[in-house]
């Protein structure tokens, strides 16, 4: 199961990389606007809704670790809510980039476009973003393995890596050819783009709050029937998500304290994981027996221990 202290690090990675993008984000809005370049806006638009989703699943994975009773069921959902306030966010940005760009081209089409594109700024925009986009990426790659949030991240930056690739070519072409519309060409094209990873984003979060909620079993239950279990003094660090698609818990079990001088450890992992399967239809389970070293349960436990003797 996901372990918090690797969230916790996973979370500081992406607290690097949002650093890193929110940075160069400014950077290619003041650039954008002295280049004149729309696809460089556009870029920084989708840079934008790039940083908002980086910065809602750092506020899901803080709030789900001071907050919630189940770390993944709080952050899952946290994730998920925040995945439509972002696809929102893509669905705005792209049309309204559309809709500028459609209009910009039949103006430039029709000599009513004041002043060009300054193609060296929108170059020198370009390489920083390279190097930026680089910088986070490696941020993330050495983390990717960890956390499967930091692996989509590193993902969506190295495709941010290769726009910044896009954005200087068209700088190049534009300076070799003087043909302005290829800079709305590549906006419009960073739009689309954007657009389609918007709905997929709203899809895919509506998609999984709905099978969320039909697998998923309340924590606080599975957490009282485990705590009702032979030879369990307490249980914690309940868990509930799902695995492919299908649900799985993760907990840790107290063993009381004759149990653990008697070792039942067995015998308590085997009537956990038949009563998951039986009660809440769980197959997949990770659970930690934990020995108990306090006295207070020696009288229970070894009657209980006797009887089935």
């Amino acid at each position: 199961m996901t372990d918090i202290t690797t969230h916790q690090a996973s979370r500081r990675r992406l607290l690097i990389a949002l650093a890193i993008t929110c940075s160069f984000m400014v950077i290619q809005l003041v650039g954008a606007y002295f280049a004149n370049s729309l696809a460089v806006f556009a870029d920084a638009g989708h840079l934008f809704v790039h940083n908002s989703s980086l910065f809602i699943a750092i506020l899901a994975s803080s709030i789900a670790i001071h907050l919630a009773r189940n770390f993944n069921e709080g952050y899952n959902k946290a994730e998920l809510l925040g995945g439509l306030v972002n696809g929102g966010l893509y669905l705005a940005i792209s049309l309204t980039i559309l809709s500028v760009g459609s209009q910009r081209y039949i103006d430039i089409h029709h000599g009513h476009e004041q002043g060009g594109v300054n193609t060296q700024i929108m170059a020198i925009v370009s390489m920083l973003g390279f190097l930026f986009h680089g910088a986070a990426a490696w941020v993330l790659y050495k983390g990717r393995k960890d956390s499967i949030n930091v692996y989509a991240v590193f993902l969506h930056t190295f495709f941010d890596l290769l726009s910044t690739v896009t954005t200087l070519l068209a700088s190049v072409i534009i300076a070799y050819t003087g043909w302005q519309q290829i800079d709305v060409i590549f906006s419009m094209l960073i739009s689309v783009f954007v657009l389609f990873t918007g709905l997929r984003l709203i899809f895919q979060c509506v998609q999984r709050l709905r099978s969320g909620t039909e697998a998923l079993p309340k924590a606080v239950k599975v957490e009282k029937a485990l705590a009702q279990l032979e030879h369990v003094a307490s249980v914690h660090n309940v868990t509930v998500s799902l695995v492919d698609n299908a649900p799985a818990v993760g907990a840790h079990l107290v063993l009381k304290h004759q149990c653990t001088i008697e070792a039942h450890d067995a015998a308590l992992r085997d009537a956990a994981e038949s009563m998951l399967k039986q009660r809440f239809n769980i197959s997949h389970s990770v659970l930690q027996i934990e020995a108990n070293t306090h006295d207070h349960d020696h009288q229970h436990c070894a009657s209980a221990s006797a009887s089935a003797l």
